[in-house]
């Protein structure tokens, strides 16, 4: 089987090409701009047309799409998270019509939840900002596309490799300049954090893509991949903090919910204080449910940080 992977380059992207070329009889290409990729493609820029081409020369089975963009200007975000996505199946239906498209959608595209429910996939779509309408529009034009095609939204994945515009990296970049953790004194300075978040673990995102990509017959449109349950941003910090061993006082000074206020939240998910994915539906589509408990998606991210992690005027090794 032969699996193209589009932003191996990215958090998620790494962890799905990860998985996937541990999958038996597999063949994992990776596309992008980088000068080591196996197919040279740029989704924000290139035309249908030689997006075609290069598709037809990689001959894949199996498409998993993790580009995208978290940050930038709403042209940005448009480019990378609206007209990729549509760029791309217009170029497989001329290439590749029989691939399996998996593209990765996200969470932000509900907007809003009402506290204390879960959203299923048929609730209507009300994106609070940029990021949540351009990941939305992307996630129509794959489902609208008549390709075989599945959109997994993802909730907030956690793990290891979490990039700082994130809040769980961002604040694992905090904790790793602390001169020393185990003052009582300390003190770490983020946003309100009382915003409630579904973390999914970045490792159950890879199982479902791999899923995903290798189930026969089709697939429903979307599918709701998160932890299935909401947790204070809050509980999330505090645990990352024992991670970490930080026996400081972690002070919020107000912001937007998400922990942005004090440098370590993420803007596109201002205004949004409930999110949680009902995920019965992966489920029953692929057999998928988490695996991994938020303290264990905390330990990898902390892990991998803290072995990454030079202070300054050290030299790396």
């Amino acid at each position: 089987m032969r699996i193209l992977v589009l932003g191996a380059g990215g958090y998620l992207g790494g962890h799905v090409t990860e998985r996937l070329r541990a999958l038996p009889g597999a063949r994992v290409l990776v596309g992008g701009r980088s000068p080591g990729a196996d197919v040279a493609v740029d989704l924000a820029a290139d035309r249908p047309r030689l997006l075609a081409g290069a598709l037809a020369k990689a001959a894949p089975d199996a498409v998993v799409n993790c580009a995208g963009a978290t940050g930038g200007d709403a042209v940005t975000l448009a480019e990378v998270n609206a007209r990729g996505p549509a760029a791309l199946c217009a170029a497989l239906r001329a290439a590749a019509p029989g691939a399996r498209l998996v593209h990765l959608g996200s969470a932000a595209e509900y907007g809003a939840g009402t506290p204390g429910l879960r959203v299923a996939e048929s609730e209507p779509c009300a994106p609070a900002g940029p990021y949540g309408a351009t990941k939305l529009a992307g996630t129509v034009a794959v489902a609208s596309s008549g390709l075989d095609a599945v959109v997994l939204r993802v909730g907030n994945p956690v793990g290891a490799g979490a990039p700082a515009t994130g809040l769980p990296g961002r604040v694992a970049a905090l904790l790793a300049e602390v001169a020393d953790p185990g003052d009582p004194e300390g003190e770490l300075r983020l946003g309100d954090l009382s915003a409630y978040r579904d973390f999914v673990d970045v490792r159950d995102v890879a199982r479902a893509v791999e899923l995903a990509a290798t189930a026969p017959g089709p697939l429903p449109p979307v599918l709701n991949v998160g932890g299935g349950e909401a947790l204070p941003v809050r509980e999330l910090v505090r645990r990352l903090a024992d991670a970490a061993g930080f026996r400081g006082r972690i002070a919020e000074t107000g912001g937007d919910g998400n922990g942005s206020g004090g440098g370590g939240g993420s803007e596109r998910s201002a205004r949004v204080s409930w999110q949680c994915s009902d995920i019965s539906a992966a489920a029953a589509a692929l057999g998928w449910a988490p695996a991994h408990a938020l303290d264990a998606s905390v330990a990898a991210l902390w892990e991998a940080r803290s072995r990454s992690f030079v202070p300054d005027g050290v030299a790396a090794p």
